[in-house]
């Protein structure tokens, strides 16, 4: 059985739940407001995650269809209003996803097979992916030489281009055995692929049945290789895997989640005149509130190459953060929409768009070279600290596995 793991946050006034560690980027609909400079508080605060004796691995929490926010944790609910109205929409039954956090029509969704695709992100033409912003989880992590790669989940999508599709690495597999998926693939290191073959899971590798590569449009060798939600429903079809038994994390609804990112928003405005003035009264009984700045700017150092260093930037409009390269570049993504056969995402699927995930979870972990001395072993099992950034606000905490 698949170790368990954990995320704990290790201040217990914040009043949340651990989460089961088995498990995004933004979505199209939010562009528009992406690409404005967001609203910023008239305090805030960077936090830099520089790297030291260990590696980071960074989770993107996305939202799929992009129409609600995407938290990690499960907050206590309010008690219901007296109102017909409201006791009405309490008594109505809700599904939402288990990856995305979105409300969806029916559990049964959370059921459809899942995908688990290795997807680079190298300065020789991977960028900008496609189909990534519509992957409600994705994790990162060096691959080799400083160079970052990553295992995205996907689960009930339509898009008609994912990629680029490359090799797999064991700790990449080792985080997506939770999510009981299709391990979509271009081969892999010795010890990935002895692990794939070892653990009866579902291997869809490179093959011209399921996948293709894209020549002369943008994308280079090995860079070029894609697949479709057509044709990974297609493999599934042929091999009989008709559902998946996915492990997620219990996460806010989307109202809750906007309600706790206004809060937050709340909290950072400097005290006003009255306030200030009632705390600075003797015989004043009243504790003025506390003003806690938002987290605005985040810099995730993963190592000494700087292009592959990040930064995010809270947009309390959205509630989202803005990804971006270490020079400033967004980060953007095609979105490829169905319907279309094999298509060219740099020439058939419009402009690109910025990835802006709801959530963004920075794991520091052990890290060395393989015996290759290229290649780079990652340490998945154990525990260690972690920083989850979320409606604004940073919880410390600590994962296990």
């Amino acid at each position: 059985m698949e170790p368990k793991s954990t995320l704990e946050p290790e201040d217990q006034n914040l009043n949340v739940n651990g989460i089961d560690l088995s498990e995004s980027l933004g979505s199209p609909d939010q562009t528009s407001k992406r690409s404005k400079e967001p609203k910023k508080p008239k305090k805030g605060l960077k936090y830099i995650i520089k790297e030291h004796k260990v590696a980071f691995v960074v989770i993107l929490l996305l939202v799929a269809a992009g129409v609600t926010a995407l938290v990690i944790f499960l907050l206590n609910l309010g008690k219901d209003q007296a109102e017909p109205a409201a006791k009405q929409e309490a008594e109505a039954v809700h599904y939402y996803s288990k990856l995305s956090g979105e409300e969806i029509a029916s559990e049964d969704l959370n059921k459809l097979p899942t995908f688990c695709m290795q997807v680079p992100n190298g300065m020789d033409s991977p960028r900008p992916q496609t189909g990534l912003a519509h992957a409600p989880v994705v994790f990162e992590a060096i691959a080799e030489a400083g160079i970052t790669r990553f295992a995205a989940i996907f689960q009930g999508i339509d898009d008609s281009a994912v990629g680029p599709i490359r090799s797999l690495r064991p700790y990449y597999l080792q985080w997506d055995t939770p999510f009981d998926c299709t391990v979509v693939h271009a081969g892999g290191s010795d010890e990935a692929l002895a692990d794939l073959k070892s653990g009866n899971y579902r291997d869809l590798t490179e093959n011209n049945t399921y996948m293709w590569r894209d020549n002369g449009a943008g994308y280079n060798r090995p860079n070029n290789l894609f697949t479709s939600a057509e044709l990974l429903n297609k493999f599934n079809s042929d091999k009989g895997y008709n559902s998946s038994d996915v492990k997620g994390f219990p996460r806010l609804k989307p109202a809750e989640a906007a309600e706790k990112a206004k809060a937050n928003v709340a909290a950072a405005e400097p005290l006003t005149e009255a306030e200030k003035q009632e705390s600075a009264s003797a015989d004043s009984e009243n504790k003025t509130r506390e003003v806690v700045p938002l987290v605005t700017n985040i810099e995730v150092n993963f190592g000494r190459v700087a292009n592959y260093n990040i930064r995010y930037t809270y947009n309390a409009e959205t509630n989202s953060y803005a990804r971006a390269y270490a020079n400033g570049q967004a980060h953007t993504t095609f979105t490829c929409p169905a319907g279309l056969k094999n298509p060219h995402p740099q020439k058939d699927c419009g402009e690109a768009a910025q990835l802006a995930p709801k959530v963004v979870v920075a794991m520091e972990v052990e890290q060395s070279l393989a015996r290759d001395r290229y290649h780079v072993d990652t340490t998945t099992t154990g525990t260690g600290k972690a920083h989850i950034f979320q409606n604004g606000q940073v919880i410390p905490a600590t994962w296990s596995k």
